[in-house]
């Protein structure tokens, strides 16, 4: 609490204090692009043109004067030149200064901002004046106030003597700034009070020697809004960013954020963008971690560039200190759900009909135990490096043609022999080597038969693949991987294949399919409808793969885009024997915008041979059929959308997989959605009780009434009965401000929960949204939209 007090305290009495804009809701822009398409459109802004040989008209009800040198003006007083008005009841214009003097009822529009006041005094030529008992009002962001004197130092610039601030409507407006001086600059879109004051409620709250704010709706420099909140791993938690606009296409923020058990935490976010390359780096660090007692820090820098036309590269690298900064810093850049953390970088080169892409990559595994100490996530196989080489051409005399090469070298140093790091028992294996390279050439040649009532596509391609492993870290051999035991004499048990062998695969696969379509109505409706059944062949012989490593390979999700693939695997390390027949019927309601309204379909896959090739004993095929896919979903209407698949055993009478998504929207700022997942192979190794996936997801934001809004979210699962992720929120909306409480729980691991309660206070006009709680707000509820911009809704 020292800590945050003095902080607080050292913040309030900075030299400058400024206020950024936009920050977190929009993004750097190229170098050739001065306006930033996501940020709100500013309001229109009267053109600043050339005023030096635009003429001064004058107007009255009576004149006196010299008309040469000076005219005294009497009643309806009227001057003009250019963007500048003048109205009054009296007033003087000397020619030869060309400047005018106004009393009585000043009305002053100077480029579409609009002063009053009792006496002015302004040179047409250079702008400079004074107006004195001034209110004034500021047309690019409705800014206005009222102050003892203005002193006008030319067209863009003034000062503000004696004056207040606000965005709020009325004259007792629920928050100004009040300062001794205030110097506006509309030109650059900027206001800076000096010994300033911030009133909320008629309250003081804030105090420095200089405040800066924002006269647009462009991105400027400064303090974001301070989040304040707390967590049951930190304790009470004061983040102050600060945004610096460098240029259009480049920010920063910093944001040092107090963590009342742990310590001060500082982190940096840095966007670029310009003709060809992009990319953002964010880091964070906490020295010296109270409750850790070591220092704390993550790092993600994403980068894309173009070298040369054709040749890109980019890297994404991810690192966090230790295995526990998830579970301490659940709002860090590393997330709590990004436990493997990817470091790599590419380099691709795209000709005209082929490409070729270098990768190297390696991971970090920020681990988590379960409650009995054992470790859950396997560490992935680096690559170092691997090359793919892609070619194809389409239509060659009606065919079509495609080359996939790559050439990759696996290392796992969990698989080092006979035990892992760290002590984890990972011992290495015929399947899980230490490492090893493999190539392979995929060439396919298909004969696509498209017409507007069918298609029909022959295709045929062959897989050549060849492994070089390390069987573990000192370089000897792999023992089988079934035991010698118990054999008749004269059988032969199985012998390992050593470090070096190979596989060569043909494939012949034909998909055809009919589209029949006519009119039809939904819902009364006038829609088109199409049906459309389609079969697809595979037929892949045998190979026994059994002692294959197992490099990036898995058993792929079944569902309406995998059951016309080839290969029922992922990666390739198992390439699939078949001899089956996929049938599937598929049905849409179709408007003649073109939105899908309804979609229906069922598939099935038939084996005329059972498989044989197969990752472990779990993974055996041992029916003539595959389970049934079912599905329902479409934008049923403007304001419902529907999402519906399930995989149904008829061989067990049982769903295996269920997954079902509902999302209403009737209106801005009005959203609810629901999902209900069942899996029933989603079965985790490590739980005694082989519980699997069971649960369901409901999220919403709601106005509760004129101004307050709820927002919320509920993971559960059902055969656990605990809550998974959770929030709750609550969003007032005032004329110029918002008010926001959130709090959030959010699992971090098997075994721990982060909680927290964060508010946050947003003044139109002088602060906007920061990344905290806006983002988990967004990232909690699809649909979300901010309560403090205009209201949109997004047709679908």
């Amino acid at each position: 609490m020292t800590i945050l007090v003095a902080s607080v305290i050292a913040a309030v009495s900075m030299p400058m204090w400024a206020w950024a804009q936009s920050v977190e809701v929009t993004a750097p822009v190229a170098p050739d692009s001065q306006t930033n398409p996501q940020a709100s459109p500013p309001k229109a802004k009267v053109p600043r043109v050339n005023d030096a040989d635009a003429p001064t008209t004058v107007e009255a009800e009576q004149m006196t004067g010299r008309p040469d040198r000076l005219l005294n003006l009497d009643n309806d007083v009227d001057i003009t030149r250019g963007g500048t008005n003048v109205k009054s009841k009296t007033g003087i214009y000397r020619i030869v200064e060309n400047e005018a003097e106004a009393h009585g009822c000043v009305k002053m529009n100077r480029y579409g901002d609009r002063y009053t006041g009792d006496d002015l005094k302004l040179n047409m030529d250079s702008g400079q004046g004074y107006l004195t008992n001034p209110t004034y009002w500021f047309q690019a962001n409705d800014g206005h106030g009222s102050a003892e004197r203005i002193n006008f130092l030319d067209e863009d610039r003034s000062e503000i003597v004696k004056g207040n601030y606000t965005t709020c409507p009325g004259t007792k407006p629920d928050w100004y700034i009040k300062s001794s001086t205030l110097d506006v600059d509309s030109g650059l879109g900027e206001g800076v009070a000096h010994n300033g004051i911030l009133y909320f409620k008629s309250v003081p709250i804030l105090g420095s020697p200089s405040m800066s704010f924002p006269l647009s709706n462009d991105r400027q420099s400064g303090v974001l809004p301070p989040i304040i909140g707390t967590t049951n791993n930190g304790g009470l938690e004061f983040n102050l960013p600060y945004y610096f606009n460098i240029a259009p296409n480049r920010d920063l923020t910093i944001y040092p954020n107090i963590i009342s058990q742990r310590g001060l935490q500082m982190g940096a976010d840095a966007r670029y963008m310009g003709v060809g390359y992009s990319g953002q780096t964010k880091v964070e660090y906490l020295p010296d971690d109270k409750l850790y007692k070591s220092d704390r820090y993550a790092v993600q820098s994403i980068h894309t560039q173009t070298l040369y036309p054709g040749l890109t590269m980019g890297w994404n690298v991810n690192f966090a200190s230790d295995n526990n900064y998830p579970d301490d810093f659940s709002r860090s850049i590393t997330q709590s759900s990004l436990r493997t953390l990817n470091r790599e970088f590419d380099l691709n080169y795209s000709g005209s009909f082929w490409s070729v892409a270098a990768l190297a990559s390696r991971y970090q595994i920020l681990q988590d135990f379960n409650a009995a100490g054992q470790p859950t996530l396997s560490r992935p196989y680096d690559r170092m490096p691997q090359v793919t080489l892609t070619a194809g051409k389409q239509d060659i005399f009606g065919f079509d043609w495609n080359v996939n090469a790559q050439y990759t070298r696996f290392w796992n140093s969990q698989y080092d022999f006979p035990q892992g790091t760290s002590g984890m028992a990972y011992t290495s294996s015929t399947l899980m080597p230490l490492g090893g390279e493999r190539v392979y050439i995929n060439p396919q040649l298909s004969y696509p038969i498209i017409r507007p009532g069918y298609f029909i596509t022959p295709k045929i391609q062959l897989d050549a693949t060849a492994y070089s492993i390390t069987p573990n870290k000192f370089g000897v051999a792999n023992p089988p991987t079934s035991p010698v035991t118990a054999l008749p004499p004269g059988v032969a048990g199985p012998t390992s294949l050593g470090n070096d062998f190979s596989r060569v695969l043909p494939t012949f696969s034909l998909d055809a399919g009919l589209i029949f379509e006519r009119d039809a109505k939904f819902f009364g409706n006038p829609m088109t409808q199409t049906l459309e059944p389609r079969v697809f062949y595979v037929r892949t012989p045998y190979h026994d793969q059994s002692q294959f490593p197992l490099f990036d390979s898995g058993a792929s999700d079944f569902n309406f885009a995998q059951i016309f693939t080839e290969n029922r695997y992922s990666g390739h390390d198992r390439i699939s024997d078949a001899n089956q027949l996929t049938t599937a019927l598929i049905s849409r309601f179709i408007e003649e915008s073109g939105v899908e309204r309804l979609r229906l379909g069922i598939g099935q896959r038939m084996y005329f041979t059972q498989p044989r090739v197969a990752l472990n004993a779990t993974d055996n095929i041992t029916t003539s059929r595959s389970d049934l896919l079912l599905m329902a979903g479409g934008q049923v209407s403007s304001t419902l959308g529907v999402d519906n698949t399930i995989q149904y055993s008829q061989s067990n009478n049982q769903w295996v997989r269920a997954n079902s998504t509902v999302k209403w929207q009737p209106g801005p700022k009005k959203v609810i959605n629901f999902s209900y997942q069942l899996d029933h192979t989603n079965i985790d190794p490590l739980d005694p009780d082989n519980r699997y996936l069971k649960q369901f997801d409901l999220s919403a934001q709601w106005p509760l009434s004129k101004r307050w809004y709820g927002v919320g979210r509920v993971s559960y699962s059902l055969t656990e009965k605990t809550v998974g992720q959770s929030l709750l929120g609550l969003e007032y909306k005032a004329d110029c401000w918002v008010f926001r409480v959130v709090g959030q729980r959010t699992p971090t691991s098997s075994t721990r929960t982060t909680t927290g309660i964060f508010v946050q206070l947003e003044l139109n006009g002088l602060s906007s949204i920061g990344s905290n709680p806006m983002q988990a707000l967004r990232n909690s509820v699809p649909g979300y939209q901010n309560i403090n911009q205009p209201d949109s809704f997004i047709s679908r």
